[in-house]
């Protein structure tokens, strides 16, 4: 199983700053039930352990960054603890999955029904991921145009639901009919999405500074979905290769793990022409930047 996941995933396809592949449990214990899920924490591990699974199949790393301990009084250290008494492994595909054709953004692009994919970000050229249409997001186009008003109501409609739903920054009127799209945090691609052409751009955590700076430079428009939602896509397309090739019985998580839970619009005041800002204006030396 372990192969399978690195032929299909390679570590070597990650960023240096990742950590990925098998963190816990024997590669040759036999496996049976998978259980996928986009984050590792105590609600999704759970689920996995009622349903009788011997392998979790994770998007996001539970040990990101170097720890002396995973004694049992941290939540992390306490689910450590209950895989290893459970007998259940532990298995990231993270970046290395971004970065794969077909991969996280693949996943996400077929909810859009996009065609004629090609990646927003490709390796560098001395990558070990180079070529065969990898790299990060994806570029394609919509089956009908759309404008971005309506494409932001498709949008939460493909997508799994969540309290955070999906913003859009723009013109509504807009005609979209080239999107790219990132699973994740997107923002640091904002410059490829303005250099690629598309008529909107769709991923998550859009920051306040970075986004409008970049409609004031008239790039894409922008659509901002939940973290989770983005991702989510995914492990429908992991589990089916899995079961295919396996004959595994696989679950997979449907347990929103976006952090925010609730959501309340404000009224929209109509402007006052003498004191509002022009939109998308640089930010006044009176806001902090970050």
């Amino acid at each position: 199983m372990v192969a399978e996941l690195e032929r299909r995933y390679p570590p070597t396809w990650a960023q240096e700053w990742d950590r990925v592949g098998l963190v816990l449990g024997e590669p040759t214990t036999p496996v049976r039930r998978i259980a996928f899920v986009v984050d590792v924490v105590p609600e999704t591990v759970a689920e996995a352990l009622d349903a009788g699974a011997d392998l979790i199949v994770a998007h996001h790393p539970l040990l990101l960054r170097g720890v002396s301990s995973v004694a049992p009084t941290t939540w992390k250290g306490r689910i450590v603890h209950r895989l290893i008494r459970a007998d259940v492994a532990l298995y990231v595909a993270h970046t290395n999955a971004d970065t794969a054709a077909p991969g996280v953004s693949d996943a996400l692009a077929a909810r859009f029904g996009l065609t004629g994919l090609r990646p927003l970000q490709p390796p560098d050229p001395g990558s070990p991921a180079a070529g065969s249409g990898r790299g990060i997001g994806r570029i394609g186009e919509l089956p009908r145009p759309m404008t971005l008003d309506e494409l932001t109501r498709h949008a939460a409609a493909v997508l799994p639901p969540t309290a955070w739903g999906v913003r859009a920054a723009g013109d509504p009127g807009r005609q979209i009919r080239t999107l790219a799209v990132s699973g994740g945090s997107g923002d640091s691609f904002l410059a490829a999405a303005t250099a690629a052409g598309v008529d909107a751009y769709l991923t998550s955590d859009l920051r306040h500074h970075p986004a409008g700076e970049h409609l004031a430079a008239d790039g894409p428009a922008l659509l901002d979905a939940a973290h989770w939602a983005t991702e989510r896509p995914w492990l429908d397309d992991v589990a089916a290769h899995l079961r295919a090739a396996f004959g595994v019985e696989t679950l997979v998580s449907d347990l929103p793990t976006d952090p925010w839970t609730g959501h309340a619009a404000s009224p929209i005041a109509a402007p006052d022409p003498d004191t509002t800002r022009q939109p998308h204006a640089a930010p006044d030396d009176k806001e902090p930047r970050p």
